[in-house]
């Protein structure tokens, strides 16, 4: 059985919540990746940062992102998976939550992140067209 662990990318590091923008995006550009984890100051999992996030969200709103913390870009619940968990799980969640990186929890300690490129690197082609189709897939607006 292939588990969540073993497809991860090892390494992955938190921003604490207090932390602001400008750090993260200098966070992201020395660890060579495109989201950070946020924690709270219980390091519990509190929302997932992207570079996207930093540039729509904070920068183009005309924001300071030196002023704007991580904790304050972090909305919704945030999603994440144990790393005992079988890949068909990992699948299901990214799938179902369209989600394009799953942080990995051992311990209640994170312990990688698993990403697209994660995926594509183990999974088989199957596998990775009918993820890219339900995650990609485009969802009719809805009338009101």
């Amino acid at each position: 059985m292939t588990t969540a662990g073993d497809i991860m990318h090892r390494g992955a590091q938190w921003i604490p919540a207090h932390e602001t923008l400008d750090r993260a995006a200098q966070l992201m550009r020395e660890l060579n990746v495109g989201a950070l984890p946020i924690s709270d100051e219980n390091e519990r999992l509190c929302g997932i940062l992207t570079d996207r996030d930093i540039v729509v969200g904070c920068v183009a709103m005309g924001h300071d992102p030196a002023k704007i913390t991580a904790g304050q870009m972090a909305h919704g619940t945030p999603r994440w998976i144990e790393a005992s968990a079988d890949v068909g799980e990992v699948l299901q969640e990214m799938r179902e939550h369209q989600i394009r990186r799953l942080p990995v929890i051992e311990n209640k300690r994170l312990v990688g992140m698993i990403s697209e490129a994660d995926l594509a690197e183990h999974l088989g082609e199957n596998q990775i067209a009918a993820f890219a189709e339900s995650v990609y897939a485009r969802t009719t607006p809805s009338s009101h």
